[in-house]
């Protein structure tokens, strides 16, 4: 009996073991690898741009099986790609983009095959768009309210007064130079609005002072030497 199990069970095994002599093996299905990571061409690293219409060209990359590739191209303002991120698919190995004027700008590119491998993206690249051109016009002379030139001040203290105005009308601030030296050294008020100053005064003296004027875009105009005299 135990020789009748025995030859059952050895059977079992090679039947088990055995295989369809007659049947096709599965293929091993194949890894699909990414394609090559592009590298940038234009615009080059740090450059300024002078027209918003930026072309972004980069070089075509090679996929290990042959697949169709596209490009994914990326541009946001900062260099995590996290702000203001606009992405663009292109076939070919150029992509003009219109953006903002004034603005700097971060671009990376990567290629992906037609199985949807991708590539790393290259490395980041930075430009600046130009913003628009401004016209500044220095602001005018100021002109001389109080006291008079050359006048005798029979009072201790004494009233600046200017006048200036702007083409641009660029809001105005003043620098006011005031003393015994002639021309003024000492700068006795910085970057006020106001067009008068009070400044007390020692008697049987001569003085001179003048105003620089400036506007909000870095013009400045710097004024003529006025002088008066105390009694």
């Amino acid at each position: 009996m135990k020789k009748v199990f025995y030859i059952v069970c050895i059977s079992l095994l090679f039947m088990a073991c055995g295989g369809d002599d007659g049947g096709t093996p599965t293929p091993i299905p194949t890894e699909n690898k990414a394609p090559s990571t592009p590298t940038q061409s234009a615009p080059a690293n740090n450059l300024l741009c002078i027209d918003n219409a930026v072309t972004f060209e980069w070089t075509a990359a090679t996929d290990p099986e042959g697949d169709a590739v596209s490009y994914e191209l990326q541009i946001a303002t900062n260099n995590s790609f996290t702000e203001n991120l606009e992405t663009r698919t292109s076939i070919s190995i150029s992509a003009t983009v219109s953006l903002e004027k004034g603005v700097a700008y971060y671009w990376r590119i990567r290629a992906v095959d037609s199985k949807n491998a991708a590539s790393e993206y290259s490395s980041s690249y930075n430009f600046y768009t130009e913003g628009e051109g401004e016209s500044n016009h220095l602001p005018f002379l100021p002109q001389l309210l109080a006291p008079e030139l050359s006048q005798v001040v029979q009072s201790t203290s004494v009233e600046l007064k200017w006048g200036a105005t702007d083409v641009d009308n660029d809001p105005l601030l003043f620098d006011v130079y005031f003393g015994l030296n002639n021309p003024p050294t000492a700068k006795i008020a910085e970057n006020i609005s106001d067009m008068s100053l009070t400044q007390s005064l020692d008697s049987s003296k001569d003085y001179y002072w003048k105003v620089v004027v400036k506007d909000d875009k870095g013009g400045e105009t710097i004024g003529q030497i006025w002088t008066f005299k105390t009694d």
